[in-house]
């Protein structure tokens, strides 16, 4: 009875038309795929998998939507067609419909999910830069066209590690090449590239409290998974999204800083510290923070005056990150124990202040003792005002 219906929605999605399907007909259509799908096999052309993950990949939320029998329906196909072993074979495919469905993992639906329907999942997610090619008869649906980012899986497993309802569903399996990749300092600094945008633009409660950013580090830590703490760690002073008045949220993260990197060795602390002084000033970094800080993408604790020319307001907000670098440098050395007075800054006119190029260099004043093994003790947390994210 279903094969002439499947026959039907493969030439449907194989045209040129296809783009929208009634939200009222995603879940009879995927109930019948999946009651056609056991008995076919590779039998029946085009898979109703593929098809069921083709309305997947154009699914977007709706408000008028109900979600709670959809979520509990593409949970369960994802965690068959996730698996190496299901007979589509179309594991990169899967992948990129679990990432196009991310409003869905984090909405109160998930909370009528059972525990051990959540464990699946994450067990058929699994290593996220694990996948093979998809069958060449994949490769002619306009959905596969575009290219699965690992990234955007590791980021949505980032922040299940910062979730109650997800974190204890994690293994260390779900890291294993994300903890090798990330052992390059530069492919850290893409990752944290690629967690900025998807916060500006797609996800601004990405790790945005102090609180989802201390429960992700320490779920990390107890999986092992070293690399990817820190790049949380780095996310934490460098986003700018922790305010800098938040001072119980900054000693929250400062205390975890320090036993991260008094525990897994000192040395490491030299990568945290470049990255900031790196920092950045990019528009998507402005755009994301003036979406927290309102007007003003840096708070600066005076009255500023109003500036109408858009280029003058960039280049006052670029010089803005530039001294949330220099006082993130100087939470990061007190926290460490090392005085940041012999930093060296140039006061300009009209209240604007400038940076020194030196301070991007290695040459910001005193170095930190950075060598393996050594021990330091923790410096007592002051509330010192220094009013820049």
């Amino acid at each position: 009875m279903v094969g002439p219906v499947v026959e039907s929605l493969g030439k449907s999605l194989y045209s040129e038309e296809v783009g929208y399907v009634p939200y009222n007909w995603i879940l009879p259509l995927l109930g019948v795929l999946l009651l056609s799908e056991k008995p076919h096999g590779l039998d029946l052309r085009p898979h109703p998998g593929f098809i069921a993950l083709s309305i997947l990949s154009i699914t977007r939320p709706d408000a008028n939507f109900t979600a709670t029998n959809f979520t509990a329906t593409a949970l369960s196909l994802l965690s068959s067609m996730l698996l190496s072993t299901h007979p589509l074979q179309s594991r990169k495919l899967a992948l990129m419909v679990f990432c196009g469905l991310r409003p869905w993992w984090f909405s109160s639906d998930m909370e009528n999910i059972m525990p051990k329907g959540l464990n699946k999942l994450l067990q058929a997610v699994g290593d996220p830069f694990q996948f093979t090619p998809d069958p060449p008869f994949l490769d002619w649906q306009s959905t596969t066209r575009r290219n699965y980012e690992p990234h955007n899986s590791m980021i949505i497993l980032i922040e299940f590690a910062s979730s109650d309802l997800w974190q204890n569903h994690l293994h260390h399996s779900n890291f294993i090449s994300c903890e090798e990749v990330m052992s390059a300092e530069e492919k850290k600094e893409a990752l944290l590239g690629n967690m900025l945008s998807t916060a500006t633009y797609t996800w601004p409660t990405f790790l945005h409290t102090p609180t989802k950013i201390i429960a992700a580090i320490r779920r990390l830590e107890e999986l092992q998974c070293l690399n990817m703490a820190e790049v949380v760690i780095m996310w934490a002073w460098t986003a700018g999204l922790i305010n800098s008045m938040d001072h119980d949220g900054w000693k929250l993260v400062g205390e975890n800083t320090f036993r991260f990197y008094q525990t897994h060795g000192i040395g490491h602390l030299a990568a945290l510290k470049q990255y900031i002084i790196n920092g950045t000033d990019k528009t998507d970094h402005l755009d994301l923070l003036e979406e927290h800080y309102g007007d003003s993408p840096c708070r600066t604790g005076r009255a500023k005056r109003r500036i109408s020319s858009f280029s003058a307001r960039m280049d006052r907000d670029k010089t803005d990150l530039a001294i949330s670098r220099v006082c993130q440098l100087r939470r990061l050395y007190h926290l460490f124990g090392h005085d940041p007075a012999t930093w060296r800054e140039a006061v300009a006119t009209e209240g604007m202040i400038v940076v020194e190029e030196t301070v991007a260099s290695e040459e910001v004043g005193e170095e930190m003792d950075v060598s393996p093994g050594r021990l330091v003790t923790a410096v007592p947390f002051i509330d010192w005002a220094c009013d820049y994210p």
